[in-house]
């Protein structure tokens, strides 16, 4: 984490201290939250809303508090180390961008509407196997978030790895312009955010953003199958650096990169691609999807002289973020593929696909629930999943929330009587889920976060003791 004097911190985010005699006083990390305060760190008080940290700021000095940011407009700043600045957010920011630019490391964007997360696990895996690697943890990945996971950043570092997220148009380039990637990659471009961008189209111009603050001569790595994102890059609008490098991956032949051979077992997947014919990389993650995001994962790690023995390596041991297609094998014998961390309508695709591709179990079941966010389409989107659901993919669907129930009626026309139930209530759900699951059945539990479905997958976990009971 960042390690300097205060009057370097003063410099690096465009403050001024208001004691001569604090220049010399050391700075260790960054605190936002004076509930976790450690001994030595800059505490900055943000202002939101409905709270203001620097009603915290007299207490974060008292517990041991280096420093604290204090903003212009808050009257007389306590008596102690404080550096006055005219906005607290805005200088956390530019500490961050400052901190990365003089610790000259290589800096990894990663954004899109699904797999964001994902991919940024399986860079950092990649890239581990020949670097000192420091990624976003969590969901860090905004305005604020993002200048955080930079500032908690070793200084032995050699690439850093940085999620980024938004909720709407500017937010990805204000990331961008504190990050300056020297690579970056757009998963896809999905519905999530319709509800507040209007379109797809202003979604991919939101998600291309990425490459506002990237460094001349940086590369873009970007799902090929998707036509709008060439469409914005053309645009005249879209800010771009000098001598922008290019790369696609996806199912399809025409990208840069593509699988040529799959194959699919219990634990994971063995595959092929165009730019490596050779021998196939094995990983321990279910889906042809995350095929395409390894490919994504192989870029990267190509672009930074990892070598296909290290890749390997990586894949091998990869781990990813817990809720996002995580096998567990419960004590009763009931596999559950937990994909309850969030939901849109490519991702659930996705997740019916890896649910078709589980042979050898006596029945494949769905739990899914309301996708969120998606706008005024919601109702058709989730009609769509149901037309997606048939016999190929899955056997027999449980839905839970007021949206899910076009999913049920759509998939009742796919799939024989019986099986296709639609819940309101959870808790009745996961009753009536206990009473019908049996021994040797693989169950995925897919939606949106808000709908908690991991409850689901708590009940399947604790089966076994229920049935004892």
């Amino acid at each position: 984490m960042i390690h300097k004097p205060l009057q370097s911190i003063a410099a690096m985010c465009g403050g001024a201290l208001t004691r001569k005699q604090d220049e010399e006083v050391m700075i260790q990390g960054v605190c936002t939250d004076s509930r976790k305060i450690l001994k030595g760190c800059l505490y900055v008080p943000l202002v939101g809303e409905r709270f203001d940290g620097h009603d915290f700021a007299v207490q974060a000095l008292a517990e041991d508090a280096g420093a604290i940011l204090w903003q212009e407009d808050h009257g007389t700043p306590p008596d102690g180390p404080v550096i006055l600045v005219k906005d607290t957010l805005v200088a956390l920011q530019t500490l961050a961008a400052s901190y990365l630019e003089q610790s000259g490391v290589k800096v990894v964007g990663i954004t899109g509407s699904n797999g964001k997360t994902t991919v940024k696990d399986m860079i950092t895996a990649l890239l581990e196997t020949k670097y000192k690697v420091h990624k976003t943890q969590g969901n860090f990945n905004n305005q604020i978030g993002l200048p955080l996971t930079v500032l908690d950043m070793p200084e032995e570092t050699d690439i850093i790895v940085l999620e980024m997220g938004m909720s709407g148009r500017y937010e990805i380039e204000l990331l961008s312009s504190i990050a300056r990637p020297d690579a970056a990659v757009i998963t896809n471009i999905g519905e999530s955010h319709l509800l507040q961008l209007g379109s797809r189209e202003e979604i991919a111009r939101a998600k291309v953003e990425i490459i506002s603050g990237m460094k001349p001569g940086g590369l873009l790595i970007y799902h090929g199958d998707e036509p709008l994102i060439p469409m914005v890059l053309a645009e005249s609008e879209t800010k771009q650096p000098d001598d922008l490098k290019t790369f696609t991956f996806g199912m399809k032949e025409g990208n840069d990169d593509y699988p040529t051979g799959l194959m699919f077992h219990a634990k994971g997947i063995i595959f092929t691609s165009h730019r490596h014919s050779g021998e196939g990389f094995s990983m321990p993650l279910l889906g042809r999807h995350n095929v395409v995001n390894a490919l994504a994962a192989l870029a990267v790690a190509e672009h930074f002289g990892v070598n296909d023995e290290q890749i390997r390596e990586g894949l091998s041991g990869l781990r990813l973020t817990s809720m996002r297609i995580e096998c567990i094998e419960t004590e009763h014998g009931v596999t559950v593929l937990n994909d309850a961390y969030n939901a849109s309508p490519v991702s659930v695709k996705a997740a019916l696909d890896v649910l078709g591709d589980m042979k050898g179990y006596h029945r494949r079941i769905a739990v899914l629930g309301d996708m969120l966010e998606l706008g005024p389409q919601e109702e058709e989107f989730h009609a769509e999943i149901g037309r997606y659901v048939s016999p190929d993919n899955v056997d027999m669907v449980f839905t839970y929330g007021p949206l899910s129930m076009h999913i049920a009626e759509a998939a009742k026309a796919n799939l024989p009587e019986g099986q296709v139930i639609a819940f309101t209530e959870k808790a009745a759900m996961i009753e009536a889920i206990i009473k019908e699951v049996t021994n040797k059945d693989v169950v995925l539990v897919k939606a949106s976060r808000g709908m908690k479905l991991e409850d689901v997958v708590e009940a399947l976990k604790s089966l076994h003791d229920r049935t004892s009971m």
